[in-house]
């Protein structure tokens, strides 16, 4: 997300729209081919399986730029570790979900469980690592900190997501794709509501924002720009959940409107946590792997922190 002011030149501003513009239609439109394969169990796939290889791209992306942001702060991580294992955390929903189901009720709250797990036997192993190869003033408990970030910020938040698939799936199977249950709406939700925010900030925010929000830590972004993501997010919210007149055995917990409020709310957060990482680390993006996007952390920022609170909406309304 970007809520940049309008001091920026014009003929910069509009090759920096179009830039976005460009990349921002390719990403969307995989997105959404591969969330209508999924939603439609294509090839006879089951629910969550051709969009879990989107999760893992972005676990393997976001956790890789992580871990060379903290290399330039001289905390030094191995990617061929964290990699996996945030991928792990990440592809333990479904496995969770596939045990759970011999249990009565949905399995994607219980199957939440598994990605907490998976997450401290992986910070048992690297505590592991560092004891072993232990020498003096060798920053271990700042790469033990880090790598507990890394995987605590990109792979539960994932994890969240693909549960957001699963939220009220009971036998993971062609049955999961009758009608009468909630199928791939949750996570459309977050990501549409989310990434609406998103777009009406950076529009706003440039082309007419004059107060910034938080100045010392992110000069670009403006109140403008914050108060059209929340109404943006808003408005998809109603779009998703009731303009679109989508028949749903449930909605989220307080209705379309306390869902575009906490989840547009989550992802500012979201977006200046990242805007603090990037800050104190002294970068300006995360990445340039998605050209004028950035890099990944620049395009799930705001979905990081917005998932978890999407996910307990969805299932205090499911409960």
């Amino acid at each position: 997300m970007n809520t940049a002011s309008s001091a920026v030149p014009l003929a910069v501003l509009k090759n920096s729209l179009a830039g976005r513009a460009s990349v921002t239609a390719i990403l969307m439109t995989l997105f959404l081919g591969l969330a209508w394969a999924d939603a439609n169990g294509l090839a006879g796939a089951r629910p969550a399986w051709w969009l879990l290889p989107v999760a893992v791209v972005l676990a393997v992306g976001g956790t890789s730029e992580m871990v060379r942001l903290f290399s330039a702060h001289d905390v030094i991580l191995s990617a061929w570790l964290l990699c996996p294992a945030v991928v792990a955390v990440v592809v333990s929903v479904v496995l969770g979900v596939q045990f759970s189901t011999s249990f009565p009720g949905p399995s994607s709250p219980a199957a939440m469980g598994w990605p907490l797990v998976v997450q401290i036997f992986v910070i048992g192993f690297i505590f592991i690592i560092e004891i072993v190869s232990y020498r003096a003033h060798t920053r271990a408990i700042e790469r033990i900190g880090a790598a507990a970030i890394i995987v605590g910020v990109i792979g539960l938040p994932l994890a969240f997501m693909v549960g957001l698939r699963l939220l009220d799936i009971e036998n993971i199977d062609a049955t999961a794709l009758k009608r009468g249950r909630l199928g791939i709406v949750p996570l459309l939700s977050l990501v549409a509501v989310v990434k609406a925010g998103d777009v009406a900030a950076y529009g706003v925010g440039s082309l007419c924002g004059r107060c910034r929000l938080v100045p010392t830590l992110s000069p670009g972004k403006t109140w403008e720009g914050a108060v059209a993501s929340l109404s943006g997010a808003i408005l998809v919210a109603w779009l998703v959940l009731e303009g679109l007149g989508i028949e749903l055995p449930s909605r989220p917990w307080g209705g379309w409107l306390v869902f575009g409020i906490a989840v547009g709310l989550a992802g500012l957060l979201g977006d200046l946590a990242e805007s603090l990482f990037k800050r104190e680390m002294r970068a300006k993006d995360s990445g340039r792997s998605l050209g004028g996007l950035g890099g990944v952390l620049d395009l799930i920022d705001s979905l990081l922190f917005a998932a978890p609170v999407a996910w307990l909406l969805w299932t205090l309304g499911n409960a």
